[in-house]
């Protein structure tokens, strides 16, 4: 119990701590289109009347947590799950593309990683190209990509997930590198004088002690698989994908929408983390690790 507040207090606090300073951030930010619409109208409210109306707006230039939370639980919940207007429809079209790149990501990224460990040449002509790559902003790529594949026919689930492919990898790559790398020199020596082949000292010596190093990568990679479908969805003017809804959210000026499709891919990016995480503790406890 009290392990449990401990972590509850902090968070809460800090929670706590956001919000307050988006309400003011709000009414700052807010104020000057109301203050002008309240000349033009002649109104002179008073303090609280003209915060309230900061914090009403239909369409204000920073919603209000209560509004995004208004708009998040509507286009959540009271939706058909079929409708263009629901959050949860839309975050399955971008899950889709995001799970695709993920496992495409996540496949490269060990095989890139299995190749450095084991030949020179490639740890030192890969890995320099690796972190190379990732200096490229990701919005220059995209727009390539999408028109390169649809060039050749390709285009629909499979440019998005390649972008997320993109972005996943490298996390995955050098995580899994650290991971096959961490034995100390005395178990790969025991291996040696075991007679082990080099397969079997992977199999048994490098990959079980890689294991925590993977699913800690793949967290950050699950989380960057989701950027990427996003961003996958801007330049082809996507009509379903959280990226549509924040296109769609900037062309009508409608803030709110667009504050609700981001709190919704935070929550899906939340879930990935933990479902990550659930994964690992799992492969943990199968591979008789001790439970946290």
């Amino acid at each position: 119990m009290d392990s449990l507040r401990s972590k509850i207090i902090p968070v809460t606090t800090i929670l706590a701590v956001i919000v307050a300073i988006w309400y003011v951030g709000a009414v700052a930010m807010n104020a000057p289109f109301q203050r002008d619409m309240d000349s033009r109208n002649n109104a002179t409210p008073s303090t609280m009347e003209f915060i309230g109306k900061t914090l009403s707006q239909p369409k204000p230039t920073l919603p209000a947590p209560h509004q995004v939370a208004r708009n998040f639980f509507e286009n959540t919940f009271t939706r058909k799950v079929t409708s263009n207007r629901s959050l949860v429809y839309h975050a399955w079209v971008t899950l889709s593309s995001t799970l695709l790149g993920f496992a495409f990501g996540t496949a490269l990224g060990i095989l890139i990683a299995v190749g450095i460990v084991h030949v020179t040449t490639l740890d030192r002509s890969l890995m320099p190209w690796i972190i190379a790559s990732q200096t490229i902003p990701i919005l220059a790529i995209a727009p390539m990509v999408i028109v390169v594949l649809a060039a050749v026919g390709i285009t629909g689930l499979i440019p998005k997930a390649l972008i997320s492919t993109y972005l996943s990898f490298f996390p995955v790559a050098v995580g899994m590198v650290k991971g096959l790398r961490s034995p100390e020199l005395m178990h790969l020596d025991l291996m040696h004088t075991y007679n082990a082949s080099r397969s079997q000292t992977f199999w048994k010596l490098r990959v079980p002690a890689s294991v925590p190093f993977l699913f800690a990568s793949m967290k950050v990679a699950v989380a960057a698989s989701l950027v990427g479908a996003i961003v996958g969805e801007l330049p082809t003017g996507a009509v379903a994908g959280i990226g549509a809804k924040l296109l769609a959210g900037a062309y009508y000026s409608q803030t709110i929408d667009i504050w609700s499709a981001l709190v919704a891919g935070s929550v899906v990016a939340a879930l990935l983390v933990a479902l990550v995480g659930l994964a690992g503790r799992l492969v943990d406890r199968a591979m008789g690790g001790r439970p946290a």
